[in-house]
């Protein structure tokens, strides 16, 4: 029977609107009634009993707010009668323990990647083209129009056709009405041509607006971020585009490299202002790009533990369910990934906001724990400074979907982490080079953390939403999860998998799991493309180090 109302957990004094519920409706929870005194909308919460002016509120068993007026029992919290508040934090005791899921059947079962010669292994086998510099993207751009259909990775474009259908018809008389009365024709997705090289999973070109007119710092910063994106277990090779005179140099991406032992692969480099002519530059990257193809297609799936998996952990448009259904699964399947020796990376540090005590704690050592309390309190303190703050982190689209502070936010953001010790905190633009949970501070926003966790070397991101996002990335496919059956129905364009069922109470979180795990293994193996890769939403923003919630 689907449950209508949900406490999280005991010590909560907020209450779960699972379905929609009536203004006077009596709600019987825990042997507890509580008369509804307005109509709450599945998502939102509402008050156990009276809570005076200041008194803290609690859901997941944390603070996550306090009330800013007298609210009474029944009543729901908004952004009017509930302000964020969340709990300090300083260097605790080590808490280490945590709910080892049984590994059942995936004890033994591989996926095929891509073995590289450090011992990493791919989900996919990508060429990637970039610029140093901003400078440089129309370059890339001319390479993109004439490598990407030729060799067999276009896709066919109904909008294009569209927009023709629509020219002839203003040609031939039409109104305005007639116009805005015509309708895509659905037709099937034909590929442009069958793949050159068989092998190879794309050519990808990340364009970027840094490398110059910005701080030293940034430009380090985005050297090691392409860095990390050379370094990637999902990519064979790479070109890289220079203009000659901006901040972030060949030398500084040279040493980004040697810090990520990255020294085998096959790397393509040429200077505009060396070169001369744009003729030049491009024909030439052209040629050594290809030959670069030629070598990459070489190599085949094979099979690989699943020790070998490292997993990013996202979310983005989240809703009152996320924290109760999708990020919950996430949870238990980076258990479940980190009981089989294989590493997870959980990011966003503005949402982990009221939770920094629980993972300071399961930091495996204080060293590492101080690490990210240090980083927290940086990162907060810098948005202060830029007169925000992480309070101001909830998006209207949160808001309106029941996560009305960042604390609500951040402790259901959290549960992405699972429960086992955090092994190792990164600094952006670090590489993952631990087993387990890694803590990567990164900013909230989707694209840039994101970005960042692949860099960082996640060779499959799960990331969730409740409210339906598109974010994907050029070089790892990025699964998309839905914390509620109506946004799969919705958008399954977008969605992969489905978590809605645990609200619907046909599901637990544990068999959710265990199926995201069986669909991660199929798209990790080639036989499953995700529709972030279908759709190639290839989103790629690094970070500038200033504030981004």
């Amino acid at each position: 029977m689907k449950k209508r109302v949900l406490k999280v957990q005991s010590q909560d004094n907020l209450i779960v609107a699972l379905d929609h519920l009536k203004k006077g409706e009596v709600i019987v929870y825990n042997n507890k009634e509580v008369t509804l005194l307005e109509a709450i909308a599945p998502k939102h919460k509402f008050t156990e009993s009276d809570l005076k002016k200041g008194e803290e509120l609690f859901m997941y068993g944390v603070l996550v707010g306090k009330a800013e007026y007298d609210i009474p029992a029944g009543s729901m919290v908004t952004t009017f009668n509930v302000k964020h508040a969340a709990a300090p934090f300083k260097l605790g005791e080590r808490k280490l323990d945590w709910d080892k899921p049984e590994q059942g059947n995936f004890k033994d079962k591989t996926f095929q990647g891509f073995h590289r010669a450090n011992g990493s292994v791919g989900t996919a086998n990508y060429w990637i083209v970039l610029p140093l510099v901003f400078c440089e993207n129309r370059n890339l751009d001319v390479m993109k129009e004439a490598l990407v259909t030729q060799l067999g990775y276009g896709k066919s474009d109904k909008y294009k056709d569209f927009a023709k259908d629509l020219i002839s018809k203003y040609q031939k008389g039409d109104k305005v009405q007639d116009i805005l009365g015509s309708e895509l024709q659905s037709v099937a997705e034909i590929p442009s041509q069958t793949r050159i090289f068989e092998n190879v999973d794309g050519v990808k070109f990340l364009n970027h607006d840094m490398g110059c007119g910005g701080t030293r710092q940034d430009a380090q910063s985005l050297c090691g971020l392409l860095a990390g994106y050379i370094a990637h277990p999902n990519v064979a090779g790479a070109t890289v585009l220079s203009l000659g005179c901006q901040n972030a140099q060949y030398s500084i991406l040279q040493e980004e490299l040697l810090k990520r032992e990255c020294t085998d692969k096959p790397l393509v480099f040429l200077e505009q202002q060396e070169e001369g002519t744009e003729e030049k530059l491009i024909t030439e990257a052209i040629k050594k790009t290809f030959a670069g193809l030629m070598e990459a297609n070489k190599q085949t799936r094979q099979p690989a533990p699943l020790s070998k998996l490292v997993l990013g952990l996202e979310c983005g448009g989240s809703d009152g369910f996320s924290g109760i259904s999708a990020n919950p699964s996430l949870g238990y399947v980076s258990d479940l990934l980190v009981s089989l020796g294989g590493t997870t990376i959980l990011s966003e540090f503005p949402e982990l906001c009221g939770v920094e005590q629980e993972l300071s704690d399961r930091c495996v050592n204080e060293e590492t724990a101080l690490k990210f309390n240090s980083l927290m309190t940086a990162y907060a303190a810098s948005a202060v400074k830029a007169g925000s703050g992480f309070d101001m982190n909830p998006s209207p689209g949160n808001i309106k979907d029941g996560l009305i502070t960042d604390a609500i936010k951040s402790a259901g953001a959290a549960k992405k982490g699972g429960t086992s010790p955090v092994t190792d905190v990164l600094d952006y633009p670090e590489m993952v080079n631990k087993k387990g949970l890694n803590l990567l501070c990164t900013p909230g926003n989707d694209v840039e953390s994101t970005t960042g966790m692949v860099g960082s070397g996640a060779n499959v991101v799960l990331f969730t939403t409740g409210l339906g996002t598109p974010t994907g990335n050029p070089i790892a496919p990025v699964i998309k999860v839905s914390s509620n059956t109506k946004l799969t129905e919705k958008m399954p364009d977008i969605i992969d998998i489905n978590t809605g069922p645990i609200i619907e109470g046909e599901e637990n979180i544990e068999d959710t799991g265990r199926r995201i795990l069986d669909y991660i293994i199929a798209v990790a193996s080639g036989d499953i493309q995700c529709k972030a890769v279908i759709n190639q939403q290839d989103d790629f923003i690094p970070w500038k180090r200033g504030v981004s919630l």
